[in-house]
């Protein structure tokens, strides 16, 4: 047999996703739906490579072309979450792949190949002191067992949720769009960060059918938090969680935050993926209360076999970003901006942040 390696198309889409399933390295993100969605919201091109022995399916790696404008195009894999490495039945297989994507970045004058990768070894404290991780909870057989597994803290403040008059409630199949999109926009505006477009979320909801759950916390009729995970065979992960802070009182995250955990621990997942967190801060505390664990995240610049923090360091992406003093003052007047301005230009600053 010989390995053959090429651009993936929407017609791989099952078999790529059949073969992602079935890899235990895999996450979410991995799923072809990731990258139709990239496409259909952005316009960026799917650059995806896969690699076959004959028509069986031995390798893949997703990648996102990104054409920022008066710069060089660049290669992501993945934008718009934490992880996107290639996935193959052995090392070499994903070097081969990793080397053909490089051959395509160069036919076109690219510049950077952002590549998301996670180091699969155990770390001490002082070597994740202030580096990016990503927080794994396993879970266990029911929810039930994974709520009396919590310390009587934690349960607590579920509880009190509840006892403020919070109830949530659970959508698939791509209802509860517009309560999410109303929260997280506000929130967005409030951080001083382009939003996403809501098309973005359709488009994802719709890609990801029943692998996708969305679920809205309210007090009596009114959204004051929501978030969305998209799960992989026994995988859930949480890209987005939002609350509307004048709620924040009423601890709608923790009700937010249970209410998905619960629903993956009762679909029979394994694993739930927090997210990214800077170790030791905030959010990292947050996710840690679960009982999740972290794990070092592992970005790099794939186009020159250079390790490279793209949050931390200059780079392309951050050419046309407010450098300094300027940045929190544009995030400042952003704040201030009507909804209705961020939520249409936003977007179109959005599409060209990978992060």
């Amino acid at each position: 047999m010989t390995l053959h390696i090429r651009l993936a198309t929407n017609s791989d889409e099952r078999l790529w996703n059949e073969y992602v399933n079935a890899h235990p390295r895999a996450t979410p993100y991995h799923r072809f739906g990731w990258l139709k969605s990239v496409e259909q919201a952005y316009q960026h091109k799917n650059i995806a490579a896969i690699a076959l022995n004959d028509t069986q399916i031995v390798g893949v790696l997703p990648c996102i072309q990104m054409q920022r404008p008066l710069l060089r195009p660049s290669f992501c894999a993945l934008p718009y979450c934490d992880l996107g490495y290639g996935l193959g039945d052995d090392s070499a297989t994903v070097d081969l792949l990793i080397q053909f994507a490089k051959q395509q970045l160069l036919a076109i004058n690219g510049q950077t190949f952002e590549f998301r990768d996670f180091i699969d070894e155990p770390m001490s404290d002082s070597q994740m002191e202030g580096q990016k991780v990503r927080m794994l909870l396993p879970l266990p057989e029911n929810s039930e067992a994974l709520l009396s597994g919590f310390k009587s803290k934690l349960r607590s403040q579920i509880r009190k949720s509840e006892k403020n008059g919070l109830h949530y409630k659970i959508y698939k199949n791509g209802q509860g769009l517009d309560d999410f999109y109303q929260i997280f926009a506000i929130n967005m505006r409030k951080l001083g960060s382009p939003v996403h477009s809501k098309d973005w979320f359709k488009h994802l909801l719709n890609n990801y059918h029943g692998n996708c759950v969305l679920s809205v916390v309210y007090f009596e009729d009114t959204p004051v938090g929501a978030g969305i995970t998209l799960s992989n065979n026994q995988s859930t992960a949480i890209p987005w969680a939002s609350t509307v802070a004048e709620y924040n009182k009423l601890a709608p995250n923790m009700l937010l935050y249970w209410s998905l955990l619960k629903e993956a621990c009762d679909n029979k997942m394994c694993t739930f993926d927090f997210g990214r967190s800077t170790f030791g801060e905030g959010t990292y505390r947050f996710k840690a209360q679960w009982g999740a664990e972290p794990q070092l995240l592992n970005w790099y610049d794939a186009a020159k076999q250079s390790q490279q923090d793209f949050e931390m360091l200059s780079n392309n992406e951050r050419e046309s970003a407010p450098k300094g003093r300027l940045r929190p003052l544009v995030e400042s007047i952003w704040a201030k901006l009507p909804l209705s301005v961020t939520t249409s230009v936003g977007p179109r600053i959005r599409k060209h942040i990978s992060l």
